[in-house]
């Protein structure tokens, strides 16, 4: 069997952050690939509104991890790992790791470095537990699974995801142990993340939206609702094509679509803030809209080499 890369370099960041940009610079540089971690550029033909890397690009670059399946098909982390394997496995018998990139996809990148969570759960005690958020309260909530852990060996977060302690409540129910990829925060690989003022990221998110329905936007998901009239549920829910088939067939104008595609899209990169300031250990790059992705680049490679690959677990 090949062996298997088990480092990496990854660079994360909201939507329209120029994360893009700056890795395919740093990849052309460094002569590596790029492994995509964004769970829309999964979908075949799903090109302008995911802003998937260019034929000119990847003419340059090698690129991993887009374009798996038809956007009639289900995908999920599960799948998407399955392929990241067999990526990791080619490049470790050349003896080089691939660049990776996250997009709007924080779960792809932890499943990356703390591994997934397979373990067998608990529809009766997952129910008990959500139950008792419901009725006590986020602050119940973090006492009871404080209760069950040595302090000495664990600190939680005020800010955990509620689903995370409900999960790791129902495993210790279940097996007296917490899931096998629970990590704290401080115990999580260092995933560089470039962050953006958040005035800044609204402006070009707005002038993103205008150019891909500049680029043709509305007659791409014309024709890809042609060649599959049914979509799988993800990828109907996508940001920009809901709305553009809401233009095709006349519930919403352009403008009307534009906006709400805008609206959409600064929701998700401020999901995808939080998720990476407390599901990750982040190491924050601060970046301004108007610097040169160069200067960004240069940025970025500087602290990689400060803080090294990051480690996987697959």
């Amino acid at each position: 069997m090949q062996p298997v890369v088990n480092n990496a370099w990854i660079l994360a960041g909201a939507t329209a952050t120029g994360k893009s940009a700056v890795c395919q610079i740093l990849a052309q540089s460094l002569g590596l690939s790029i492994l995509s971690a964004d769970s829309m550029l999964v979908y075949k033909g799903m090109d302008i509104g995911t802003a998937k890397p260019t034929a000119d690009e990847r003419a340059y670059v090698s690129y991993c991890g887009i374009d798996l399946v038809a956007p009639d098909q289900p995908f999920s982390t599960g799948a998407w790992i399955a392929s990241v394997r067999n990526v990791l496995n080619q490049s470790g018998s050349t003896g080089k790791a691939p660049l990776i990139v996250t997009g709007g996809t924080g779960l792809y990148i932890k499943a990356l470095t703390s591994g997934i969570d397979t373990e067998a759960g608990c529809q009766e005690r997952r129910t008990f537990w959500q139950t008792f958020l419901a009725e006590k309260g986020l602050a119940a909530l973090q006492s009871e699974l404080r209760q069950r852990l040595d302090d000495s060996d664990f600190q939680l977060s005020e800010s955990l995801n509620p689903r995370r302690i409900i999960r790791a409540l129902e495993q210790l129910d279940i097996s007296g142990r917490l899931p096998g990829n629970w990590k704290t925060e401080e115990q999580m690989p260092p995933v560089l993340t470039l962050s953006m003022p958040r005035e800044q990221l609204h402006a070009r998110i707005r002038q993103r939206v205008k150019q891909m329905f500049a680029n043709g936007l509305l007659d791409e998901v014309r024709e890809l609702k042609q060649l599959y009239p049914q979509w799988s549920t993800t990828a109907s829910k996508a940001i920009g094509y809901q709305e553009s088939l809401a233009v095709l067939e006349g519930v919403l104008s352009t403008d009307e679509a534009m906006e709400r595609i805008t609206i959409r899209t600064r929701q998700l990169a401020k999901r995808q803030e939080t998720w990476f300031r407390h599901q990750q250990n982040t190491i924050w790059c601060e970046i301004e809209a108007s610097d040169y992705v160069e200067a960004i680049a240069e940025k970025v490679l500087c602290l990689w080499n400060k803080y090294g690959k990051t480690e996987l677990k697959i």
